[in-house]
């Protein structure tokens, strides 16, 4: 029987998967989509190798400069 962090990760996996074909269907959101896909199948590891652990305070904008202004 699979554990709820094996399930979690497998279903955040599935998640990552479709951001992927979403992104490869449509040229104008590719680039999100990946980046969407690459934070499911992080946090998909993450659940499996440490579902306990803490995540790290991050800034509302994700760490990312808006380059607005």
């Amino acid at each position: 029987m699979a554990s709820h962090a094996q399930v979690a990760a497998q279903l955040l996996r599935n998640a990552a998967k479709f951001f992927r074909e979403v992104g490869g269907q449509n040229s104008q959101v590719k680039e999100q989509m990946e980046k969407n896909s690459r934070t499911y199948d992080t946090m998909a590891n993450l659940v499996e190798t440490d579902p306990n652990g803490e995540m790290p305070d991050v800034p509302a904008n994700g760490g990312e400069e808006s380059g607005e202004g």
